[in-house]
């Protein structure tokens, strides 16, 4: 039996996620399902999909997906339903799915259209579990909707290079738990564009001249444990999805501050790479 995964803004206090799941083991009591997270911000479409781009490749194929943000039915938000590197998506037409596609085109996308055969006010609940539920049963995509061949495109998430190739334009994306700072900002496209040149980033009065692979490689562990410049240590890195993140080492936002407090960063302020 697949795995179903749910990611919503719908938090822990309400009956929302409770009543999702109850109704999924009500349509198919022997499914497994996981959720990613329920702490979304409101709203946060770019939040969302960063965080599902970076958590849906650990699943198996055949896995999947409701994604519960923005989900409200209207002429300008349709639902939709998502067959992508051998995953299944399910959430509005809102923008979600171009940040997971920006590298890997969808199999195949429907526009759902069984709304007519459920009466909803909580399309997560209702239309998006019918959904899953009926692709858990080897269900195919044509039964639930009609074929669109286009997905609402997220704005303003990609940098931008400038004419000469020496200076990339990002923005912040994403602030995770810890404080840390994740740029839109790729592996691939920094060394692209870079083409092995020096560099130096810039996010308001922070900067960096060079990027790691992993938080502990910026600790010169060679010195003794006295002498280490660790706590507090700024740094740019190559996070787990490939994106430039400047962090804090060990970093605590309700304590010594993080890579968002103490340089003054939040979602979409600009960090920008210019090569040397």
């Amino acid at each position: 039996m697949p795995i179903i995964t749910l990611t919503t803004d719908f938090g822990e206090k309400d009956h929302f996620v409770g009543g999702v799941k109850g109704a999924i083991y009500s349509e198919l009591d022997s499914i497994r399902i996981v959720d990613i997270s329920h702490s979304i911000s409101p709203f946060h479409i770019t939040e969302a999909a960063y965080i599902i781009q970076n958590a849906y490749k650990s699943f198996p194929r055949g896995t999947i997906h409701i994604i519960g943000i923005d989900s409200g039915l209207t002429p300008e938000n349709k639902h939709v339903a998502v067959k992508l590197d051998g995953h299944y998506f399910i959430c509005a037409n809102n923008g979600i799915i171009s940040m997971l596609a920006s590298e890997i085109k969808p199999e195949k996308i429907v526009e759902i259209n069984i709304h007519d055969r459920v009466n909803s006010n909580f399309p997560v609940l209702d239309v998006f579990v019918k959904v899953a539920c009926h692709i858990a049963r080897g269900g195919t995509l044509d039964v639930i909707g009609k074929h669109i061949s286009e997905i609402k495109e997220l704005t303003g998430i990609r940098p931008v290079i400038n004419q000469e190739g020496n200076l990339i334009i990002g923005n912040v994306i994403y602030i995770d738990n810890y404080g840390n700072v994740v740029s839109n900002i790729t592996r691939s496209l920094f060394e692209k564009t870079g083409k092995g040149r020096d560099f130096k980033i810039m996010a308001r009065t922070a900067s960096f001249t060079e990027v790691f692979d992993n938080y502990s490689d910026a600790i010169n562990f060679e010195l003794p444990s006295e002498k280490r410049e660790e706590d507090g240590k700024k740094l740019a890195l190559w996070n787990s999805g490939e994106y430039l993140e400047l962090a804090i080492y060990k970093s605590n936002p309700t304590t010594v501050g993080s890579a968002s407090t103490l340089f003054g960063l939040e979602y979409r302020d600009t960090i920008t790479v210019n090569f040397l």
